[in-house]
């Protein structure tokens, strides 16, 4: 036994690893197949910021606001209008005038043109119409921070999914990794059954180890795939499409938290939009007040009548005489118009009792938000201190694990390791790799949802 043993010894690692017959690579990707096109981060970004519908919608509503930012719509231009009536009319008609006998006419025709062009300006209405377009303009300005927020949600959230796509492809290159020890395994221990130091159940259970390793990478390829079919969704684009990601998984370690909450004040949006918020409260407020005042106008119009009558009687000495009657007006109008509420059931005091309320809520909505954000901050600053600490840990232990399986794995081909205590090594480094991939991915989601809290991932327009 010693003696084969020491045969053995004698083998180079890379003829023990050629002893078994030539098998298929079931790693590779097919000669048929085409590489799958790189993706950077940057370039996943601009194609969300592009295609993703959260964002165009958001962006519609934008333009919306956009467009209604009009003096027009806040009612200081004038109101100008054309009209025009046309009328025919057919009648029978009896008439009696003085004494004489009574005149009948059957089918007695007229038709009236009426056309005229008003004008209606508001001269005063207690100052609501230059509240009403301060009122516009920060609807504009809120609306554009529910956008920007929209965008660095979404700009998260695609990030978040970028890198959990690196994260299980390293996952599955570490099961490669295992596979290719597994094999190994399988190699030298098929080598040392033909020099008769092992038995087969030895080989057969290295196969049922590598088995295993299999199942758990076409698992992962699996999850490999759903996490490309999340990201394909946020980009807009079809689930189908394939790629592989061109950016490593790597964690910015400075981060300040005075830093980070200084800029939480100055730049967030969700904190911007509550402010702007209780300023649309106060320009509501103001316009329920602005309706206690007279309201002022100014109406003027041009108009034309024409009215032609084939039955109109005529008083002659000789008699009633049927004639046909012409009639043309034209002229200019103007005019002052002004009214005041005097009572309306008080109802203008109870909108502006509303008004204080929902002013009132606004506030606290505000500071709802200031506090809720402070609180998301802290949490996904602590969650990134304990991460930061808990991926150097693992990149130090990884190192240890996979000095551990090539110092195993040498030890297990010179016959001074059992099959189980190099598999428990192969196991211990499979899942240090698999920690340090999640812990880090974890550390860099507690990073972006840094960089957004602090308005970082989108500059403001």
């Amino acid at each position: 036994m010693k003696l084969f043993r020491f045969l053995l010894l004698l083998l180079p690692f890379s003829a023990l690893a050629q002893v078994p017959t030539a098998r298929p690579n079931q790693l590779a990707r097919p000669a048929t197949v085409a590489p799958a096109p790189a993706l950077s981060l940057q370039q996943a970004i601009a194609e969300a910021l592009q295609h993703n519908y959260g964002i165009l919608l958001s962006r519609q509503d934008v333009q919306i606001a956009e467009n209604n930012v009009t003096r027009g719509n806040a009612g200081q231009l004038p109101n100008i209008n054309g009209n025009l009536t046309r009328t025919f009319n057919r009648n029978n008609i009896t008439s009696t005038i003085g004494d004489n006998a009574p005149r009948v006419i059957n089918g007695g025709t007229s038709n009236l043109l009426n056309s005229n062009v008003t004008l209606g300006w508001t001269l005063f209405d207690g100052f609501g119409m230059f509240v009403a377009y301060d009122r516009l303009k920060t609807l504009r300005q809120q609306q554009q921070q529910i956008t920007r927020a929209t965008v660095e949600e979404t700009v998260e959230n695609v990030a978040n999914a970028y890198y959990d796509v690196v994260r299980q492809a390293g996952k599955i290159t570490s099961l490669e990794e295992a596979l290719k020890v597994g094999q190994a395994r399988i190699d030298l221990t098929q080598a040392q059954v033909d020099v008769g130091v092992s038995a087969k159940v030895e080989v057969l259970t290295a196969r049922v180890d590598y088995n295993a390793d299999r199942s758990l990478f076409l698992q992962q390829q699996q999850a490999l795939t759903a996490a490309k079919i999340t990201l394909n969704n946020l980009l807009g684009r079809s689930s189908r499409f394939d790629f592989e990601p061109g950016d490593s998984l790597t964690v910015t370690r400075n981060l300040r938290e005075d830093v980070i909450t200084a800029s939480i004040k100055a730049n967030n949006p969700r904190l911007a939009q509550a402010r702007l918020g209780t300023d649309v409260a106060t320009y509501d407020r103001k316009l329920v007040t602005a309706s206690r005042f007279p309201q002022i106008g100014l109406v003027t119009g041009y108009g034309l009548t024409r009215n032609i009558n084939n039955a109109q009687f005529i008083n002659l000495p000789t008699g009633p005489v049927l004639t046909t009657s012409i009639n043309n007006v034209r002229g200019l109008n103007y005019g002052i118009t002004a009214s005041m509420p005097i009572f309306n059931g008080f109802n203008t005091r109870r909108q502006e009792q509303n008004a204080r309320v929902v002013e009132e809520q606004s506030k606290l909505s505000l500071a709802q938000t200031d506090l809720q954000l402070d609180a998301d901050a802290a949490t996904a600053f602590a969650q990134y201190q304990n991460f930061i600490q808990l991926l150097e840990l693992e990149e130090t232990n990884i190192q240890l694990a996979r000095q551990n399986v090539g110092i195993a794995l040498e030890r297990y081909r010179l016959g001074l390791l059992t099959p189980l205590a190099l598999r428990e090594a192969q196991r211990n480094q499979l899942a240090a790799e698999t920690r340090l991939l999640d812990i880090r991915y974890s550390a860099k989601q507690a990073e972006i949802a840094l960089q957004r809290l602090s308005g970082g991932l989108v500059q403001a327009p």
